[in-house]
């Protein structure tokens, strides 16, 4: 990673966003050392919930930058009504795995749920239950997650801009969206032409013009570190590869959140995914906003958040 440029500084100061929240840094090493999850998570005197009450949230960021980038604007308000476990997940930021070594296989999203589901282990004392928020790529790991763990570990689900259906014809769409050939070369941009389009597929609104230096540095810092390993997870999906996966309805309440605007997975898909799920999930689409909500109306994606996890008790009237 480059030393100069701008995203160094934004680095730093969404880690200090993290650290005002109350969530401190940690390495947990998992599988007798062969992987190391790094994350943020509440501080660890309060891992045995005797002094703290808060119920325990999971955030799962999706493709691309590592969880402070993408959760910056969610930890403030929602820590101070859950103890959060941030992960950066398998061969992002700081975690990553032997797994995929050569003969391994591919990490699938499933086998990105069996992590996590190992960090919550070692991270929340039992009989305390979790629930899971997860936006895009994210989202599939806390579908797996919740099916993994079942609803005596895994209370509530947020599946936010997250297409559970995925389909060939689907990254067809999205290549002809993002004039590209390979889903890689859209997900993983290492240009600055490919980082404009990135972003113009990403946010409903993108700033009108982001100079060509700055673009270079953010493709630079965010996707040039573990290509290989992020080439191999694409190719590692399972979701709507149906000789290896089939959807099925979760047993846990699920809010499904997506942005009306959404070009990476188009809205359409929400109630595809909605109606998949079954009569426990419910769908909200945020107004204005593309495939990334939590940024571009973070209120109101927080507040969705707050209302579905936090219902508040039933009138005895």
């Amino acid at each position: 990673m480059p030393t100069l440029g701008i995203s160094p500084l934004l680095d730093a100061y969404f880690r200090r966003r993290f650290a005002a929240a109350g969530l401190v840094e940690a390495s947990v090493p998992l599988d007798g050392g062969a992987t190391t999850v790094h994350c943020w998570r509440f501080p660890p005197g309060s891992a045995d919930g005797e002094d703290d009450a808060r119920p325990v949230l999971v955030l799962l960021h999706g493709f691309g930058p590592p969880a402070t980038w993408q959760w910056r604007r969610q930890v403030g308000p929602l820590s101070r009504r859950f103890r959060l476990v941030v992960p950066d997940l398998l061969f992002f930021g700081g975690s990553s795995t032997s797994a995929a070594a050569p003969g391994a296989g591919r990490v699938s999203e499933a086998r990105q749920a069996e992590a996590v589901a190992k960090l919550v282990a070692a991270l929340v004392a039992p009989p305390a239950r979790v629930s899971v928020a997860g936006t895009s790529y994210g989202g599939f790991v806390a579908y797996h997650l919740a099916r993994l763990l079942g609803p005596g570990a895994v209370d509530r689900v947020v599946i936010a801009s997250s297409d559970l259906l995925k389909a060939d014809a689907d990254d067809r769409a999205l290549l002809r969206r993002g004039a590209a050939e390979r889903v890689e070369d859209v997900m993983l941009p290492r240009s600055p032409e490919r980082m404009r389009r990135l972003m113009q597929l990403a946010y409903h609104r993108p700033r009108r013009f982001t100079p060509g230096f700055v673009l270079r540095d953010l493709a630079q810092y965010l996707y040039s570190d573990k290509v290989e390993e992020k080439k191999e997870l694409i190719k590692g999906i399972t979701l709507g590869n149906k000789d290896k996966f089939q959807l099925t309805p979760l047993p846990q309440e699920v809010l499904v959140l997506w942005g009306e605007h959404d070009q990476i997975f188009p809205v359409e898909k929400a109630f595809q995914v909605a109606r998949k799920l079954g009569a426990n999930a419910r769908l909200e689409v945020l107004k204005d906003t593309g495939h990334m909500p939590q940024e571009e109306d973070p209120k109101r994606f927080n507040e969705a958040i707050l209302n579905f996890l936090l219902p508040a008790p039933k009138s005895s009237l």
